[in-house]
C-alpha cells in the first residue's frame, strides 16, 4: 500500500483558477505561446497546463517551483 501523504495542498486555489483559465483560452483557440503571446496558437494540454502555472508564479501564487527538463 503507498504510503499517505499529508494534506498540505501543492498548489494554491487562485494558481487552479489560472489554471483554468488558460484552458478555457486554449478551447477558444486565443492561448498563445511565446513572450507576449507573439507565437503560435497553442493546441497540447500539457503546455495550456504549463502557460497557466506560469503565469500563476508570475502573481505570487503558491506554485511549486519548475521542475528540470528530462
Amino acid at each position: 500500500m503507498a504510503a499517505k501523504k499529508s494534506g498540505r495542498r501543492r498548489y494554491s486555489a487562485g494558481a487552479s483558477k489560472d489554471v483554468e483559465r488558460a484552458m478555457r483560452r486554449r478551447k477558444r483557440g486565443t492561448l498563445r505561446s511565446g513572450k507576449g503571446g507573439k507565437g503560435g496558437k497553442v493546441k497540447s494540454r500539457k503546455q495550456a497546463i504549463a502557460i497557466g502555472l506560469s503565469e500563476a508564479r508570475k502573481k505570487g501564487k503558491k506554485v511549486p517551483r519548475k521542475r528540470a527538463r528530462r
